[in-house]
Order: structure tokens, then C-alpha cells, then sequence
């Protein structure tokens, strides 16, 4: 990922040194398995462990040559080590390596993700608390249907976000797996008790059962778990950007002091965190394609998806975290407009208010098709004049023979329409 959208924790996590660091741990805790089980001295573990280095620039020169960055790395790793060298990777094949490092750093990533994603639900949880009674339309198609509140909209994101964790959590348990199994994966020239040692001491959990390869429906289940999270925040992010349209105007993300619009009208406050928001979301559904197709690959493995994985599992991370950093700011400090919010209720003059007179009509004994074409020709008298919703109404005996007036009057009331928020709040914040 180019550095514009690099945090520098999930960075870290992703960099050459990182990387290599946790290369050469692995293969000193595969030494100290071995010597337990008394296949290679203790002594030379030792001497192992006080002496083993890399260069990274000797690496990529002998890469050069090499084409094989994994012999590339042992290469240098034995220059530092001497005669010992003949030990490490002994029984090992490349992907014991790579694989269960990926998995240690998917873990790290993984950990950021979690901390993120609580940080932006408890942003978004306590904006919806802060608005639960914040009257405003509630839209259909892009049209007046009835009154909500901004709190129930941002509680609804709120269960979703909760909905989100758990697949995020539950999709870096799965890929926090390792291996050392050797070529194939059949355990014939390392232990299990190797593979066993290793993963207790990184952290993670052997995978049941591997090929060359951990199997790649894991990663991709990880990187899906991140699309749908992606997926979240566009929907969220994308809402912002329509309740900020100047004809709308609702909702507002945060706008700094010394900030700019446009080039070339001093008067614009776009919403370009959220637009930021939903064309990475794009990035990370491609990225989950791409995790999907390398769960296919010839027999015990081929390398068809290391390349892809260089790319996705590293961009994958580094986006969503970069996201939802963004994205919780947003939420933070966005502006709410309450009365921007009541005037355009207002502007459909209570058409709004329609299904619940048209219940009352059926309550009073009409059928429902004929209260149904009552309510709508008296709606449609609206739309066309402009005249209040209820004024046409109450002038219609057609209607009004039918009510009494506490009942007429009651259907013109918004807490009919909010009064159950309460409820819907206790039942996603039990």
C-alpha cells in the first residue's frame, strides 16, 4: 500500500526487518525443538541463538542470484552463523517458513483490526445515544417515507459493526495457524513435536492437517471477513455523503480550521473522508477476490498465490486499518443539523403521516383498499398543491366521518413513530 493511506503500527507489521526478524525466530525455535528431541546438539543451539544475524541488502544481492528469497535469507543467516548453519531449516521446506510467520503476522494485523473496529463502535454507539431522539425522515428509495431518529440510524450501524467483529474475530482465529511439516506436509523428515513446540511458542495453533501449504481457503476467509467490514463503513460512509448534500444537508463530516474544498471555490466543504472511505472499501473487495481464486492450486501447492498474497494480505490490513482510523474521526466529530432535519420532514407538508392514517381507517372498519385509495388521493392533492397534509384531510368527510378527533389528531403525532427507539436500543445494547 503507498504510504498516503500507511499507518505506521500496521506498517511496522508488514516491513522487510518485521518480516525477516520472525523468519529467523522461527528457524531458532525449530533448532531448540530439534535438541529437545535430541536430534542436533544443544550446544550448537546455543551458539545458534548468540550468533545469528541477516543483512538485508546481502539478502537481496544473493537474490539476485538465487531467484529464492527464503534461500536467500538462510544464505545470510549462515554467513553470521558458521559450521552451525548445517542445523537450520534441517528437515524444513520453505513454506513452514513463510506460512507460519504469514500467520503470526496476520495475528498482529488482525489484533490492530479488533482494537479499531471497538474504537469506531463505541464512537458510532455513543453518537447514536447523543441522537436517539433526534427526529428526522426516514427514506425509501431515496423518498419521504416516515419519521426515525438519527440515533436509531446510527444504531442500526452499531449492530452491524458488533456483526462485523465477530466474523473479523472469528477469521483471524482461523488463520492464526502455523505449520512444520515438511515438503509435503506428511511430517517425514521433521516431528510433530516440532511443529508443536514451534506454534506454543509463537503464539498460534498447528493447522490440522497441510499440504506444502497452509490451505488458502484461510486467508481468504480473512480477507472477506475485511471486505464485509469494508463493505460496512462504505455504506456507512456513503450515507454521510448523501445526508451532506447541500439540498440536503443533515449531516456534515468535520471540516478543519486551514482546510480546503476545491481549487477553485472557496465556498466548498466536500465530504472527501467518506468518499476516501467508500473507494478503498473497492480496493478491499477486489483483494477478496483475488484471496478466493488462490484457494485453488495445483495438487500440494504451487506458487501462483504467493505473488497475489505479497500484495493482498499486507493492503488488506493497512487499508481497512487506515479506514477505520478515518472513518472513526468522521463519526467523532461530525455535525449534526437537528433542524435541518425537521425542515426537510417538513417539506412534504405531512404526507409523511399517511400509513398511520390509512391503519386508523381500517381500525374504523374500512377495507383496507378503500382506505388505501382515500389516504393516497389526499396525499397526491398534496404533492400536487402543496397545501398540509392534514388540512386536506380534515376537509374530506370521507375521511374525517370515520375518526374521532382524539384519533384524527393522533395520527399527525411523530411519537408514534419513535416512541418504540427505547425498546430497539435496549435490545441492541443488552
Amino acid at each position: 500500500m503507498i504510504e498516503r493511506y500507511t499507518l505506521p503500527e500496521m506498517g511496522a507489521i508488514w516491513s522487510e526487518s518485521n518480516k525477516f526478524d520472525k523468519w529467523l525466530e522461527f528457524e531458532i525455535l525449530a533448532c531448540e525443538a530439534m535438541a529437545e528431541l535430541g536430534e542436533i546438539p544443544r550446544e550448537a543451539v546455543d551458539r545458534i541463538r548468540a550468533k545469528a544475524s541477516y543483512d538485508i541488502a546481502r539478502v537481496h544481492e544473493i537474490e539476485e542470484t538465487t531467484h529464492h528469497d527464503v534461500i536467500a535469507f538462510l544464505t545470510s543467516v549462515a554467513e553470521s552463523i558458521g559450521n552451525d548453519s548445517r542445523y537450520v531449516h534441517l528437515g524444513l521446506t520453505s513454506s513452514d517458513l513463510l506460512d507460519t510467520t504469514l500467520g503470526c503476522q496476520l495475528k498482529e494485523a488482525g489484533a490492530l483490526l479488533l482494537g479499531r473496529v471497538a474504537a469506531l463502535g463505541e464512537a458510532v454507539k455513543n453518537r447514536a445515544i447523543e441522537h436517539k431522539r433526534t427526529v428526522m425522515v426516514g427514506r425509501s428509495h431515496g423518498i419521504h417515507a416516515e419519521p426515525i431518529t438519527f440515533g436509531f440510524k446510527l444504531i442500526v450501524w452499531y449492530d452491524e459493526l458488533r456483526r462485523r467483529e465477530r466474523t473479523l474475530r472469528a477469521a483471524i482465529d482461523t488463520v492464526s495457524v502455523g505449520q512444520v511439516s515438511g515438503s509435503v506436509g506428511t511430517f517425514a523428515h521433521a516431528s510433530p513435536k516440532v511443529e508443536a513446540y514451534v506454534m506454543d511458542k509463537l503464539g498460534l495453533r498447528a493447522a490440522p492437517a497441510s499440504t506444502q501449504i497452509v490451505q488458502r481457503d484461510r486467508h481468504a476467509e480473512f480477507v472477506s471477513a475485511c471486505a464485509l467490514l469494508a463493505a460496512s463503513m462504505e455504506k456507512m460512509a456513503t450515507e454521510i455523503r448523501n445526508l451532506q448534500r447541500t439540498d440536503v444537508l443533515e449531516v456534515e463530516e468535520p471540516f478543519r480550521k486551514g482546510q480546503k474544498g476545491s481549487s477553485s471555490m472557496p465556498h466548498k466543504r466536500n465530504p472527501i473522508i467518506c468518499e476516501r472511505v467508500a473507494g478503498l472499501a473497492r480496493l478491499i473487495r477486489g483483494y477478496s477476490v483475488a484471496a478466493m481464486e488462490n484457494v485453488t492450486l495445483w495438487h500440494e501447492r504451487d506458487i501462483s498465490h504467493s505473488s497475489v498474497e505479497r500484495v493482498v494480505l499486507p493492503d488488506t490490513t493497512i487499508t481497512l486499518d487506515y479506514m477505520m482510523a478515518k472513518f472513526t474521526k468522521v463519526v467523532e466529530g461530525m455535525v449534526v443539523y437537528p433542524e435541518h432535519m425537521l425542515r426537510n420532514m417538513d417539506r412534504v407538508h405531512g404526507i409523511v403521516f399517511s400509513q398511520k392514517l390509512l391503519l386508523e381507517l381500517a381500525r374504523s372498519g374500512l377495507s383496507r383498499e378503500a382506505a388505501y385509495a382515500l389516504v393516497q388521493d389526499a396525499a397526491m392533492e398534496t404533492w400536487k398543491t402543496e397545501r398540509p397534509f392534514e388540512e386536506i384531510v380534515r376537509s374530506r368527510e370521507e375521511i374525517t366521518n370515520h375518526l374521532d378527533e382524539k384519533t384524527l389528531a393522533g395520527v399527525f403525532t411523530i411519537e408514534n413513530f419513535i416512541h418504540e427507539v427505547d425498546t430497539i436500543f435496549e435490545r441492541v445494547l443488552e
